[in-house]
């Protein structure tokens, strides 16, 4: 397959209404932090793009939503091409121009506040991350609170940026400013909104 076939298939079948029904997903996931989210459409993008991200992409990005790559998305240039050609959306050499940062190793991820945090009137012109995990378990249990979670809730994805709790608590104490987060791997996806608190578990 050539790389002009390469970016220009994979998207979705449908393309409408598969990417209202991952927005609702990415809606609930949200709204619900923590919650596990699964069974929305997925399409097919290059590698190491996956399904998963690669349905976030399709469904939130656009022109006007610059996307920004870390460098394991970036040696495969039909990643950007393929982003390019589904969405329209630019993609940004500076992280704190995106909307939306693809994230294909987030343990080697630079720090959370080189990203767009928005300002004290517009902290909707913040990025969300997306990270590629490799599960939604097996790694350093996390204890989640805040609005969408009744008492606490406990996950343990991994691999995570570095010192990500310590770092979490840094972009709370930016609010209204800040990063949203989303976590997709095959098992589905988790959104982390900055109105969530995050702690580690000891032990």
């Amino acid at each position: 397959m050539d790389f002009e076939a390469l970016a220009m298939e994979g998207g979705f079948a449908r393309p409408v209404l598969e990417a209202q029904s991952v927005f609702r997903a990415l809606m609930d996931g949200m709204a619900r932090p923590g919650l596990g989210m699964a069974g929305f459409p997925l399409p097919s993008p290059p590698a190491p793009l996956s399904p998963e991200a690669g349905a976030v992409a399709l469904a939130l990005c656009d022109p006007d939503t610059p996307i920004w790559l870390d460098a394991a998305m970036r040696e495969e240039s039909a990643v950007a091409a393929w982003l390019g050609f589904h969405t329209g959306a630019p993609i940004v050499v500076h992280a704190a121009e995106a909307h939306f940062a693809f994230v294909a190793d987030p343990g080697d991820l630079i720090g959370l506040e080189n990203f767009a945090q928005g300002s004290q009137d517009y902290p909707d012109r913040s990025a969300t991350l997306v990270l590629e995990v490799a599960s939604l378990e097996g790694g350093p249990a996390l204890r989640l609170a805040g609005p969408g979670i009744e008492t606490e809730r406990a996950i343990a994805p991994r691999p995570l940026p570095r010192h990500f709790a310590r770092q979490w608590e840094q972009n709370n104490a930016r609010f209204p400013r800040g990063i949203d987060v989303l976590l997709v791997c095959r098992e589905g996806l988790i959104g982390l909104p900055r109105t969530v608190r995050i702690h580690q578990q000891e032990g």
